[in-house]
């Protein structure tokens, strides 16, 4: 089986020498966001188009939303092309779309949305200046508590029309990240059906794709939330759509940006809270984050793990994180994670995974952390090329993920700071096996606030430092807290660098949002009595979804300092 496929036969709604139509999951784009990976629905169709031996022309007139499902119609012929796209322009194709939103009047059966809209610096569409008419008609279809099934009929074709109305007109769809929603599994709309002129005459052509199950299970029973586990329909559901939001990652990417390691799935952000799911190229492990509610029974547990294993894997690795985030425990005991697979056949000892292109070292059966923290991916990408000759420092290295893709970069020296010898040997390893010399980096074993008390008194300073500590830790001061310590850290680390120096400041620790976590780097640039010129928020990488209306765990912020 092929966790990845181009096209499933199940989007096919039609095809014949004039048209292909396709029912598009969401999870799918209409245009790839980056024109170097091409993992948008015309890019698939045609690879699908061409290993069948079939002509791979097709016409686009149209867009869906990313996590929009439904009716997409594509020109097979090029002289099709103005007949179709005339239809478009001249507002004669009919569009009829369902969304399952909450907060629409209970005594409001029909209703016509009339606004003006235009895509606002945050690129969600809003009402203002300069904005174009937007009309879309609204019919009640079915009720079910505090959760309504509408019928739209969008008469313009406006960005996000639909999803931004609904939103400004207090009812937004189920799902919404971007405008702001109930949680559900999916963003609850879906393009049932579109109708045009025939290209020479007679009846109109009417393609339809059914409702999607996941809607009328949304709008029946709400957000099923922890009982997506009692159901294998609705996981396997659930892994096919975060399966389809990875294609990029295991699919399209070039080969100098080759990539074999990724999230499959985010917990809540993919629609299966506790649950992560890594790809470690021909291997998986899962991650369960335990809770006192008692979310992970045996036959839950189970089921994921059947359900991880028919995926197509060699194998699937198992790992059990505590209930509270600040316990310490052993993280190599067999309970919390196994040394062996616990479905299908082992890894190698030491596997070989790319990220970006750069091969690394990583041990799926050696505790609950596998050598490498993949959400900091486009984190590592960002570093290295920002260190071409830079003396950089690794605070917290742990393997040195960091330090190998500044040493790629270009970085004229890296010193890595780790309180575990075993780590910075893996971290040698690491340069090693991409092909650098480790005795042109420094290691040091050593706890990171003892070591910056000594560093401070050398003369040496550094153009670039990356900070992520762990939450919560033990250290030879005692004990570390992200939430209440990290200004101090951060501030010592500021004192160590050079005029003109960066930062790469990260955080895990879930209760410190964003605004906090800037305000924490302010601070701590005054308590070192240094200047910031710059503070930039980095978003995570595109395979960390945050939930609706929750954000991303990795806090990741670039300072420059004057």
């Amino acid at each position: 089986m092929d966790a990845f496929p181009d096209v499933e036969p199940s989007w096919i709604v039609h095809e014949d020498d004039e048209f292909l139509v396709v029912d598009k999951p969401p999870g799918v784009s209409s245009q790839a966001a980056d024109a170097d990976v091409p993992d948008d629905i015309v890019a698939r169709l045609r690879q699908w188009l061409t290993r069948q031996g079939k002509p791979s022309y097709l016409g686009v007139h149209q867009r869906l939303d990313e996590d929009t499902s439904g009716v997409l119609v594509f020109v097979r012929k090029k002289e099709l092309n103005a007949h179709v796209a005339q239809q478009f322009e001249r507002r004669r194709v009919k569009k009829t779309y369902l969304a399952c939103v909450t907060g629409w009047p209970k005594n409001r059966n029909e209703a016509t949305l009339r606004d003006l809209l235009r895509v606002g610096d945050d690129g969600r569409a809003q009402r203002g200046p300069g904005g174009k008419p937007a009309v879309t008609h609204v019919r009640v279809k079915e009720r079910r508590g505090e959760r309504t099934l509408l019928q739209l009929e969008l008469e313009t074709g406006r960005t996000h029309q639909a999803r931004a109305q609904l939103y400004l007109h207090g009812a937004p769809i189920a799902g919404d990240v971007l405008y702001g929603s109930v949680p559900a599994p999916r963003l609850m709309l879906h393009a049932a059906e579109l109708s045009m002129d025939a290209p020479r005459g007679g009846r109109p052509l009417t393609f339809r794709a059914p409702p999607p199950k996941e809607l009328l299970d949304f709008l029946e029973k709400g957000e099923r939330g922890a009982r997506v586990y009692d159901e294998r329909a609705a996981l396997d559901a659930a892994l096919r759509l975060a399966a389809r939001r990875r294609y990029g990652l295991a699919r399209a990417l070039p080969e100098a940006r080759r990539t074999t390691a990724f999230r499959l799935v985010n917990e809540a952000g993919d629609g299966l809270p506790g649950l992560a799911v890594d790809v470690y190229g021909a291997h998986l492990v899962a991650q369960f984050y335990d809770d006192a509610d008692g979310l992970w029974s045996d036959a839950r547990r189970d089921r994921v793990l059947d359900a991880l294993g028919a995926l197509g894997f060699e194998g699937v690795y198992q790992k059990v994180r505590p209930k509270q985030a600040n316990t310490l425990v052993d993280t190599r005991r067999d309970d919390l994670a196994p040394k062996l697979p616990v479905r299908g056949s082992a890894a190698p000892d030491e596997l070989e995974i790319f990220e970006e292109g750069i091969p690394y070292l990583v041990r799926l059966g050696d505790g609950l952390s596998t050598g490498i923290f993949l959400d900091q991916r486009a984190n590592r990408r960002r570093l290295r090329h920002a260190a071409k000759g830079k003396l950089v420092l690794n605070l917290f290295s742990y393997t040195c993920g960091f330090s190998v893709a500044a040493a790629v970069g270009g970085a004229t020296k890296t010193v890595s700071v780790d309180a575990s010898a075993a780590a910075l040997e893996r971290g040698r390893a690491g340069l090693t096996h991409v092909g650098l010399d480790p005795r042109a980096h420094q290691f040091v074993a050593d706890d990171a606030f003892s070591w910056l008390k000594r560093a401070l008194k050398k003369p040496e300073r550094y153009d670039l430092a990356i900070l992520d500590p762990p939450s919560y830790s033990s250290t030879k001061r005692g004990r570390f807290v992200a939430e209440t310590d990290y200004a101090e850290l951060a501030a010592e680390t500021m004192r160590v660098l050079g005029p003109g120096a960066e930062l790469l400041a990260c955080t895990n620790h879930r209760g410190i949002r964003t605004a906090k976590f800037r305000r924490v780097l302010f601070d701590a640039a005054r308590l070192a009595q240094r200047e910031v010129a710059q503070v930039k928020d980095l978003p995570p990488p595109s395979d960390y979804p945050a939930p609706v209306g929750a954000e991303s765990h990795l806090k990741a912020v670039w300072v420059k300092l004057r």
